[in-house]
């Protein structure tokens, strides 16, 4: 017989690491025999990337090339580069990523930064560069909303988030407590990840199922500060954990993942929403802030901090200021119940019910991969360049649902699920 699978109290930070790794590579991405793999990465999670690589030869795949990044590098940009460079992206990385994607490659991607590393920054540099960068990255952004890669977004520790999630810890202790609490988040501390990811997924899929059936026409939300209308889009689906490439892959995109989210309608939404926990967002925190919908768009909004940044980031173009997505999460996912401000959205977003700004995702949509950009419109989908998720979910949000004949269905009350049949 096999020797059994190593349990919780067994594994040490290197299987833990190296579990992490099967999950992006066997869960996430669902990489394919003869597959080549892109891997971006910051430098300083080398061991993690060249884990991910190894799994991913193991898994079959072709090549694994990878794009690195390093926080520092990007911190004496903006500190030290020529003024009118901030309109520069490299071309051999907007080829790189487009070449790949129409290849089929997997993608996989590890995000480990500073929250607030631009925070003492020009905010002119740093929204010229964000929006050269999605600019420069659009065509290839367009096969990840569509699904036609499967592709995983994942976060590593490093010390200067550690820093800000812990910082009453004893300093030697921050960056171990943070891996703690990113392996827990994502099953890498169990003896079978994979096995717990599936459980994982086949529960958000009943919620998904339950949630279709109903076909809401739209979503009201309240709580402290927010009186929220959404209207769904026409055709709209509800998806949550894994889905599915145009190739029929099926892939997790994020790790982790507690949300089942669908499309709002973009000329659809009415009234106030506050935000629950802080964003970081181009490098800074944007916290306790408020935005007015009329007619399915922003008309006002306010910040106590980072409210200039708020400002830029919906000045975008005319789509950042309509909704893409709208997710739901019970406040007591894992996540909330860690008791940890990640301030990371990746993270947070896993915490709470919440909305994202911007580029929808055409999959969200029945047949939306085969309609065009003006047919997708008509039905409700969004275009922009960006796509922001930001949090609203607490223990004081209720949301009803409402059909086509405004009869309201509770969904949510005080923050957790509420629906007649809700799955277990």
């Amino acid at each position: 017989m096999p020797p059994a699978s190593p349990t919780t109290q067994t594994l040490t930070f290197e299987d833990k690491l190296r579990n992490y790794a099967r999950l992006m590579v066997q869960v996430g991405a669902k990489v394919q025999p003869g597959q080549s793999v892109m891997l971006r990465a910051p430098v300083e999670s080398a061991p993690l990337a060249r884990l991910v690589a190894e799994e991913a030869y193991k898994a079959g795949a072709r090549f694994v090339d990878t794009i690195w990044s390093d926080d520092a590098v990007t911190l004496t940009r903006f500190r030290c580069a020529p003024e009118d460079s901030f309109g520069d992206f490299p071309e051999w990385q907007r080829r790189a990523l487009l070449d790949a994607a129409e290849r089929g490659d997997a993608f996989i991607e590890i995000r480990a930064s500073d929250p607030e590393l631009l925070k003492d920054q020009d905010p002119e540099r740093v929204a010229t560069a964000e929006r050269t960068k999605r600019e420069r990255l659009r065509e290839f952004s367009g096969h990840i909303m569509s699904s036609r890669v499967a592709w995983t977004l994942v976060s590593a520790p490093l010390g200067s988030w550690a820093d800000k999630v812990f910082p009453d810890a004893p300093r030697q202790e921050r960056t171990d407590k943070l891996w703690d609490a990113v392996f827990r988040a994502v099953r890498a501390d169990q003896g079978d990840p994979v096995a717990a990811w599936q459980a994982h997924l086949s529960a958000l899929e009943a919620r998904r199922e339950v949630l279709d059936a109903r076909r809401f026409q739209a979503l009201h939300f309240r709580g402290p500060g927010t009186d929220l209308r959404l209207g769904l889009a026409d055709g709209h689906l509800w998806l949550g954990g894994k889905q599915d490439t145009q190739s029929g892959v099926s892939y997790v995109a994020n790790l982790p993942t507690e949300e089942v989210f669908t499309l709002p309608h973009r000329a659809r939404v009415e009234g106030v929403v506050r935000n629950t926990l802080p964003l970081s967002y181009s490098g800074t925190l944007l916290e306790d802030f408020e935005l007015t919908f009329k007619d399915g768009a922003v008309v006002a909004a306010k910040a106590a901090r980072g409210e200039a940044t708020l400002h830029r980031l919906l000045e975008t173009d005319a789509g950042a200021r309509r909704l893409g997505e709208v997710a739901l999460v019970p406040h007591s996912s894992p996540i909330s119940a860690s008791g940890i401000l990640f301030y990371n959205t990746l993270y947070d977003e896993n915490a709470a019910s919440h909305l994202a700004l911007g580029r929808a995702y055409r999959f969200t949509m029945e047949g939306g991969d085969a309609l065009s950009d003006a047919a997708a419109a008509e039905r409700g989908w969004n275009d922009s360049l960006v796509h922001v998720d930001f949090m609203i979910g607490s223990s004081d949000l209720d949301i009803d649902g409402l059909d086509a004949s405004g009869r309201a269905e509770p969904v949510m009350r005080g923050g957790e699920w509420a629906l007649a049949d809700e799955p277990g």
